[in-house]
């Protein structure tokens, strides 16, 4: 309950709260709020609304939509994915505090499903080659048990929610108002989607309406709660930016995707690529190699071979990673992608449907989930 008061006390980021609650603990640290027994850095942060105590309501109100409190105190709290914020210097950002608490929907935990996850930010009027690559990447890494982690924007941000979803895959929306309030109005169902499957997190109360300046505070949790953050599209002035900024704050990997040299919906992208601010990805591999973990193998070990198509070589390993995960690739689109000759591609593919790596059907060659070596390993 101290907690929750608190939550709505300050109603986002507050470092000097979060020091003051170090020093004396939650239940001390919300009496000295409640009788102004403050240093003067919390006595302005708190006015507004230490006589109010909604606790009771709130909870109640989360109980009703089916979702629940997460403190520091619970074995949900993703600790360590938080410790970064931790790190970082108030006096420079103020915005830079651990949340209070995390109000959150939906079934899965919180600390787990945050161990293997990626942000996908992006700009808001997507274009169609954005909403492609975004489909293609986002549900690449969810079909391989990677989280998804965005903001429920339109555009980009809703594209690698509805990736994930559509691959079965786990995805966590990060709210900047309160998790009972769909924002945007016109993404109610899809975060309906989310909550039933995957999860809708907030550090504002219910009931918390959606102003500016919390979206540059939620942005910092959307960094946070992955290994690294991925944008698709952005404009100069982008708030997927911001995004970044936090991602290289926290010391994890920023990661952009090229677009056509004139569009305008790339520019941030191309700016960050080449300022050094973002790395340059063109697929889920890549974003793995830059974002997963390190894969060691024991001394004296030829490591382990993860899937069957470990095995491949040559031509044939090069079209079948050029292939998505989901969807089907033309062989001059494997072509441009592989960096093989049109030619190469098409002797590689019969070899690779005989293997039983790939099918066809009527947008053309596909990932199989199997396949079986070739006889002595060719």
């Amino acid at each position: 309950m101290a907690w929750v008061y608190l939550s709505r006390v300050v109603a986002g980021p507050c470092a000097p709260l979060s020091a003051l609650i170090e020093s004396v603990g939650v239940v001390e640290a919300a009496r000295a709020v409640r009788d102004c027994a403050l240093p003067q850095s919390l006595r302005g942060p708190t006015e507004q609304r230490r006589g109010s105590d909604s606790a009771a309501r709130d909870l109640d109100v989360m109980e009703q939509i089916g979702g629940r409190v997460v403190t520091p105190d619970d074995p949900e709290w993703p600790s360590w994915r938080l410790l970064g914020l931790a790190q970082l210097d108030p006096s420079r950002d103020r915005d830079c505090a651990v949340p209070l608490v995390l109000w959150v929907r939906g079934p899965r935990s919180l600390l787990e499903s945050s161990d293997r996850a990626l942000a996908v930010v992006g700009a808001r009027c997507s274009s169609g080659y954005g909403n492609q690559v975004t489909g293609e990447i986002a549900g690449d890494l969810a079909a391989q048990g990677w989280t998804i982690v965005s903001g429920a924007a339109f555009g980009i941000d809703g594209m690698a929610h509805r990736a994930a979803l559509a691959v079965g895959g786990a995805t966590i929306a990060v709210l900047a108002c309160g998790v009972d309030r769909p924002y945007p109005a016109q993404h109610d169902r899809l975060l309906a989607q989310i909550a039933e499957t995957g999860l809708v997190v907030s550090e504002y109360p219910p009931g918390t309406t959606a102003h500016k300046h919390q979206f540059l505070a939620r942005n910092r949790l959307v960094a946070a709660l992955a290994d690294g953050v991925l944008v698709v599209e952005a404009g100069l002035r982008s708030g997927a930016r911001n995004t970044v900024k936090w991602s290289r704050r926290l010391g994890r990997p920023a990661l952009a995707i090229p677009g056509p040299v004139t569009s305008a919906a790339s520019v941030g992208c191309h700016r960050m690529i080449r300022d050094g601010e973002a790395l340059l990805v063109t697929r889920a591999e890549e974003v793995i190699d830059e974002a997963g973990p390190l894969r060691l193998s024991l001394p004296g070990s030829a490591g382990p071979i993860a899937c069957p198509e470990d095995a491949l070589s040559g031509d044939e390993a090069l079209v079948f990673a050029a292939l998505p995960k989901i969807g089907s690739r033309l062989p001059r689109e494997l072509a441009q992608q592989s960096g093989l000759s049109l030619p190469a591609v098409r002797a590689a593919l019969p070899a690779l449907e005989l293997a039983e790596f790939v099918g066809t059907d009527e947008g053309g060659w596909y990932r199989k989930r199997t396949g079986r070596r070739h006889p002595e390993g060719k």
